[in-house]
This record gives structure tokens, C-alpha cells and sequence, in this order.
């Protein structure tokens, strides 16, 4: 009887054992257990990026929305543009165009025409506005016709290279006064007497912020600006200043910047930090004035 208790336990520890057995045998290995653990965390993972991506494709169809939109601002702009001198230039014969090319004579009664000239309006593609001509720099300029002052500051001071002070004048120029090189003045004299004959209103209400001012471009540090060689006028319309690097400008400016492109001048518009107030000769006519002894 007491062999009963023996087979008994020795029956249950070998039902363990066998039990182990096959546990050990039926259990995933280890490295599948990390598997299943890390398919979990990729899955979540990539469910995140998912969303995530198509954030940023919401982002983008949102982006090129404002992009159409923007370009269909430019466009209506441009139309505008067209318009205005369209209305203003005699050649086209329209109702409301002015009187023959040299006629002093004026429309009468008020001109909602002229009164878009000082709006302030987006520049349409401003980064193109200056397509063929290239910017004289301060280092061209230099080598082109010399350091018009030693010491430069932020301020204006007296121009003291003897060669190119003597080139200097002071003249009236179509509706402003002007201080700049010789060959500068002339070439803005053609282009406001052909504003004049094309637009007369507008003519009228070109106003200038200055021209000769030696002094370095603000921000640097002996960079020479353009307005210290007698090169550059600031204008504006009836008097009233465009706002710095702000992406606008005044209507009439634009229309304006047509007939100095056309005279080989940059407009400040196109400039990183636009300043659509500024008008300067292009390397390329000045290396023409060069070639045809003006300069």
C-alpha cells in the first residue's frame, strides 16, 4: 500500500515533465514574440505618417489654391494695367483718350481715369519686371566711373571725385528737378516727354523723392548706391511715398516703369527688398552711352 503514493507522485511528475515538453515545443521562439512586438509598433507608426502625409497634402492643394489665386490677382492687375493706358494712350481712339500728340489741350470735368494713378495695387510679377537689363553694382560702377567719395555714410554728402562732379547738372526735367549725370538727365527727359504725349494726367502728377544723394545703400557698409553716381531718381505720385518692400505700389508707377524699361532703366520694384520708388540706369546703357561717347 505504501508503493501507492510513490506511483501516484512519480505518475504526476512525469505528467508534468510531459506537459513542459509540450509547451516548450508548441511556444513561438523569442525572436518571433519581438517580431509580432516590433509589425505592431511599424504598423502604428505608419498609420502616424499617413495621417501626417496627407496633412500635408491638404497643406499643399490649400497652397496651390492660394498660387491660382494670386495668379488670377496678377492677371485682372495686368488688365487693369492695359486698361488705363488704353484709355489714356490716343493712339487707340477710344472714348475718353486725350487729344493729338503736342496738343496742351485738356479734357474738362473730373477724370476717374487719372484718380486710379496714385492707387496703391499689387506688383505683378515683379521678379520679371526688369527682363534684358542688368543692375550696374557698386563694384561695376566703381571701375566704370570711379569712387564719387571716399568715406561714404547713411547720409548725403557732397560728391568730391573731380571727373565726375563736373558731369553733373541741375535741371528741370518734364515735371521735376533733377541733379544727376549729363547723359542720365537727357535720357529721362525722352522718357517723360513720351509720358507726356502718351498720358498727360499722369504726367502731372509725377512727383520726385530726390536724385544726387552720395552716400553708401542703407543696410551696408561701403556699398555705393546708385544715387551717389548721379544714376537713380526717386518718384512717387502726387507727393505721397510707397511703402518699403511691401509688395505694392502706387498704379501710376507700374505704367511708368513701362516707358523706363523701354529707355534701358531698372526698376527698384524688381530688387530683392522691392522698392518700387526707385528708377536707376541699367548696365546695359551705360556700357551703350560708354560706347557712343556719352559717358
Amino acid at each position: 500500500m505504501r508503493a501507492i503514493p510513490v506511483i501516484v507522485a512519480a505518475i504526476a511528475l512525469l505528467a508534468m515533465l510531459l506537459a513542459w515538453l509540450l509547451y516548450e515545443q508548441l511556444r513561438p521562439p523569442r525572436s518571433d514574440l519581438l517580431s509580432e512586438a516590433g509589425s505592431s509598433v511599424d504598423s502604428a507608426a505608419r498609420i502616424e505618417i499617413e495621417r501626417l502625409r496627407q496633412r500635408i497634402e491638404a497643406m499643399q492643394e490649400r497652397d496651390d489654391a492660394l498660387q491660382e489665386r494670386l495668379r488670377t490677382m496678377e492677371e485682372e492687375l495686368r488688365q487693369l494695367r492695359d486698361e488705363v493706358r488704353a484709355r489714356t494712350d490716343p493712339a487707340q481712339g477710344r472714348a475718353g483718350g486725350h487729344p493729338p500728340l503736342d496738343s496742351d489741350a485738356r479734357p474738362s470735368g473730373p477724370n476717374t481715369i487719372a484718380d486710379a494713378y496714385a492707387e496703391v495695387v499689387l506688383i505683378a510679377d515683379r521678379r520679371n519686371v526688369n527682363k534684358g537689363l542688368s543692375v550696374a553694382g557698386p563694384k561695376f560702377l566703381e571701375s566704370f566711373l570711379g569712387r564719387p567719395r571716399e568715406q561714404l555714410s547713411d547720409s548725403c554728402e557732397p560728391m568730391t571725385n573731380p571727373a565726375l562732379k563736373e558731369r553733373l547738372v541741375l535741371e528741370n526735367v518734364g515735371p521735376i528737378r533733377v541733379h544727376m549725370l549729363q547723359p542720365a538727365v537727357e535720357s529721362l527727359r525722352r522718357v517723360f516727354e513720351k509720358v507726356r504725349q502718351t498720358d498727360p494726367d499722369l504726367y502731372d502728377r509725377i512727383n520726385s523723392s530726390g536724385s544726387l544723394c552720395v552716400r553708401q545703400i542703407r543696410g551696408t557698409r561701403g556699398r555705393t548706391s546708385s544715387h551717389a553716381f548721379g544714376l537713380a531718381v526717386d518718384l512717387n505720385i502726387d507727393g505721397t511715398l510707397d511703402l518699403f518692400a511691401d509688395g505694392r505700389t502706387q498704379m501710376g508707377l507700374t505704367i511708368l516703369a513701362d516707358f523706363f524699361h523701354e529707355e534701358g532703366w531698372i526698376w527698384g520694384a524688381g530688387f530683392g527688398r522691392e522698392d518700387s520708388m526707385h528708377f536707376e540706369v541699367s548696365r546695359q546703357q551705360l556700357e551703350r552711352w560708354r560706347e557712343e561717347g556719352e559717358i
